[in-house]
């Protein structure tokens, strides 16, 4: 597996796909930069899913979240950007995904993006 950051987000099986049980996964180490100022962001990115058939296999996540490093991306999208590919590569049954921004210029911004299959 490469050691570079990657946008692809590698699976593996589900070891108890009958069962309904949630994983959740938290960085506080998500870095991006402003579109605007070009300055970083810095945030916890916090994941939660009800996995189906497959769950993220975890050092393919690591190596996505580390490509949003040099990425121009404002945190709602960036947010709702994480939501729709984690739920594009492992189809769980619920997904909730969390982005806490540190404070820059007084304000705290928090993302909370959520997905429920139908």
């Amino acid at each position: 597996m490469p050691t570079q950051p990657s946008k692809n987000l590698e699976t593996v099986p589900n070891p108890k796909p009958e069962r309904d049980y949630e994983i959740e996964i938290s960085t506080p180490e998500f870095t991006c930069v402003c579109p605007v100022t070009g300055q970083p962001d810095f945030a916890t990115i916090t994941i939660r899913y009800v996995p189906d058939q497959k769950i993220v296999e975890l050092k393919s996540l690591k190596l996505y979240l580390w490509s949003y490093r040099n990425e121009g991306a404002f945190h709602e999208k960036v947010t709702n950007q994480i939501l729709d590919d984690l739920v594009a590569a492992v189809d769980p049954r619920r997904a909730t995904v969390i982005g806490d921004f540190n404070i820059r210029g007084g304000l705290h911004t928090v993302v909370k993006a959520e997905y429920t299959r139908e």
